[in-house]
């Protein structure tokens, strides 16, 4: 994909590089990318492949060895702790495999966090959680804690919560690992529809190929490299098998 206008995120020559037992490990290898504004992308790859760094450096979450990531106008390569800190609570939300729920708070007051961090009052935070969990189906879960939710239920809690201060960018990491198949392809499809009807750029790293049919671009990486970069048409999706893609041929990341 090459750069333009309605690129959000940009990433160039990003590179991330660990010791591990006295022996270096590069986990990422000059990574080049860019992420529309609204796109659903979908990063997928073997475990140990660098997905979980690349997704990790994308929002905020980590430092890389060399390379840049830009979200709008800010490389978040040039700013400090504080700076990053304020980028995660204003720009970013994220959704975890295991939900990450406070287990003594209701859902109300589990959404209502993130807002309470950046100085809302406890009667705006609350306002806006109520808005948003009514949002992804939940106006009548405000008071249950997450013990009397299914699994399916905590995880619109959780993505209530990565949306309540309305961010530009949904950072899903194995969004259905968790989940029975119905419920994973309902959360799937919520995520896909936030895409849609709020612009906000939902990327997720998973192993879950049920996401490919929802997702608009798929990147496969390996090795800490990006192997190459498919549209939704390029994929030849079958249900009940892996799917594999239709290109044989290698796309290259965006320069």
């Amino acid at each position: 994909m090459t750069t333009n206008d309605d690129s959000l995120i940009r990433v160039r020559g990003l590179s991330k590089r660990y010791r591990l037992r006295g022996e270096e490990v590069h986990a990422l290898r000059d990574v080049n990318l860019d992420v529309a504004r609204g796109e659903y992308l979908s990063i997928m790859g073997p475990s140990g492949s660098g997905k979980s760094t690349l997704f990790n450096l994308i929002g905020a979450l980590d430092r890389p060895t060399a390379g840049t990531v830009q979200i709008g106008p800010l490389d978040l390569t040039t700013l400090g702790d504080e700076e990053l800190a304020y980028v995660r609570c204003q720009y970013i939300g994220y959704i975890f495999q295991t939900y990450n729920l406070v287990l003594s708070l209701t859902a109300l007051a589990n959404v209502a966090l993130p807002c309470l961090f950046r100085g809302d009052s406890p009667e705006a935070a609350e306002a806006a959680a109520a808005r948003v969990l009514e949002r992804v189906g939940l106006g009548h879960r405000l008071t249950h804690r997450p013990g009397e939710l299914s699994g399916g239920q905590q995880q619109r809690v959780a993505i209530a919560r990565a949306l309540v201060n309305e961010p530009a960018i949904l950072l899903a990491d194995e969004p259905t690992g968790n989940l029975d198949l119905q419920t994973g392809d309902e959360v799937i499809a919520l995520l896909k529809g936030l895409a849609e009807s709020s612009g906000v750029t939902v990327i997720s790293a998973t192993h879950d190929h049920k996401m490919l049919s929802r997702s608009d671009r798929v990147l496969w990486i390996r090795d800490g490299r990006v192997d190459r970069i498919q549209n939704r048409d390029e994929l030849n999706i079958v249900v009940g098998e892996l799917q594999r893609p239709a290109v044989a041929g290698s796309r290259g990341a965006s320069s």
